[in-house]
């Protein structure tokens, strides 16, 4: 990737980070973060591999414990996403979950 991609995920400080378990499977693929199931945890987990493999990603956290910015409210009433919500380079990613492999695969996307 030539230039700069901003990866931001969205989502509660206490919600979980994606709709299944946390189990030995890991299919998430991270383990700095697991058991804990927790977004901050796993969001802090990802930005280190992702930052590890691709140098010109950078990753941000948008909490709505407080307050729901506008661009959030539209992209949820356009579709519905589920949390944790994953934007790339402003664009709703379809991935659902804080998963190593799956948002790879959307950073690879935007290689090809």
């Amino acid at each position: 990737m030539a230039e700069t991609t901003e990866i931001e995920i969205i989502g509660f400080s206490d919600s979980a980070c994606g709709p299944f378990p946390c189990d030995e499977t890991r299919t998430c693929e991270l383990t700095e973060c697991a058991p804990s199931e927790n977004l901050v945890k796993a969001f802090a987990a990802l930005k280190t591999e992702l930052q590890a493999r691709y140098p010109d990603v950078t990753l941000k956290l948008t909490l709505l414990d407080d307050e729901v910015p506008a661009y959030v409210v539209k992209i949820v009433e356009e579709h519905q996403p589920p949390l944790p919500i994953i934007l790339i380079n402003g664009t709703l990613a379809p991935v659902g979950r804080i998963s190593l492999p799956l948002i790879t695969e959307q950073l690879e996307r935007l290689t090809r």
